[in-house]
């Protein structure tokens, strides 16, 4: 049975040619630096995102906290948004890997106060009380569906250098918001000093993410991810998906976009349903039903109907559309909506 998947864009299987381009794959030892499609992957990789170097990692997740790792130093202070993707569901690595404390700031809907950002800045040399703020992160398109105007990352990212303090970006989906931005990724990724992006997600491929950076910073990088377990073999495979990825999928991300608004539409036509349509900027639908209802009642209703969704965090639900998400399907969807609120 073909299930309709719109709890996140993660659950994307890879394409055909995905599929072709991983069985072809020439390969080698990675660690060894012997792998050929890898060295493709991450020259184009760094290439695309406008950057030095790059490194080829095995999740988001992942990608993240070797940053964190590679740019502090143990008991430094990161300061980021109280709702990011590292703070919220990152399982607190950031102690556990690069040994840091986070500094969170209050954001709106994602957006990060430079001036709060400038006064949260410590130099732990000043006094023997303070830490040092050793990194700022930023998230676009944020976990929270939004995209984050460039205007805000310039602002804080002359701040940091100002400082002299690196900035990172979890680029997870930098890809959605160069889309929804209209601008090449190069646009968004000039206003950090590593960034890291999904080869998985919306663009299909099965396993992988990428780090880029500074030679320098890449350099010191690749041996942190040894540490932590990423040096990978015949990493080819991987690779030859994330180059179709790169090459091919990266530029019909504007269908998700679209796919997503008309969902939101479909979804705020319904009277229990309270969608914020200003808040639709990616793939991600986020709203409420102002009825009350059992979430364990709802996930089986649809699972039965061949839909898989997620319960909601904080009494919000997200659908997220993606590649194997058709028009079709989203009519299905509002209309299986409809019958279950029908019968509550």
């Amino acid at each position: 049975m073909r299930y309709i998947d719109i709890r996140s864009d993660t659950v994307t299987q890879p394409t055909q040619e995905m599929r072709e381009a991983m069985y072809r794959a020439e390969v080698g030892d990675d660690v060894y630096e012997e792998d050929p499609t890898m060295k493709r992957l991450e020259k184009y990789a760094a290439e695309v995102i406008g950057k030095e170097d790059a490194l080829f990692v095995p999740s988001g997740t992942f990608g993240n906290q070797l940053a964190l790792f590679t740019h502090c130093e143990r008991g430094n202070e990161v300061i980021l948004d109280d709702s990011c993707h590292i703070v919220i569901h990152e399982v607190g690595a950031s102690s556990v890997i690069a040994g840091v404390q986070l500094r969170t700031i209050k954001s709106e809907k994602g957006l990060m106060s430079p001036n709060e950002i400038k006064s949260k800045i410590r130099k732990g040399e000043e006094d023997l009380h303070f830490p040092s703020t050793g990194l700022i992160c930023l998230e676009n398109a944020h976990s929270n569906g939004r995209v984050v105007p460039l205007e805000n990352m310039r602002e804080i990212y002359k701040i940091a250098k100002e400082k002299n303090v690196p900035v990172h970006l979890d680029g997870a989906r930098v890809f959605n918001a160069a889309t929804y931005l209209k601008v090449d990724a190069k646009e968004i990724t000039q206003y950090c000093d590593s960034v890291m992006f999904c080869l998985s997600k919306g663009l299909c491929a099965p396993v992988g993410s990428v780090l880029a950076g500074s030679k320098e910073f890449i350099q010191k990088a690749k041996k942190k991810r040894k540490l932590m377990g990423g040096g990978l073999r015949q990493a080819g495979f991987l690779a030859a998906a994330g180059l179709v990825a790169l090459e091919k999928m990266r530029f019909r991300l504007k269908e998700d976009h679209e796919n997503a608004k008309y969902l939101g539409e479909k979804l705020a036509k319904i009277p229990e349903i309270l969608v914020n349509l200003e808040d639709i900027h990616i793939n991600m639908v986020f709203f409420k039903i102002n009825k009350e209802i059992d979430v364990q009642n709802i996930e089986s209703f649809f699972l039965k109907k061949g839909i898989k969704i997620n319960p909601p965090e904080n009494g919000e639900f997200r659908f997220v559309t993606n590649y194997w998400v058709s028009r079709k399907d989203i009519e299905y969807i509002v209309e299986t909506m409809r019958e279950y609120l029908g019968s509550v």
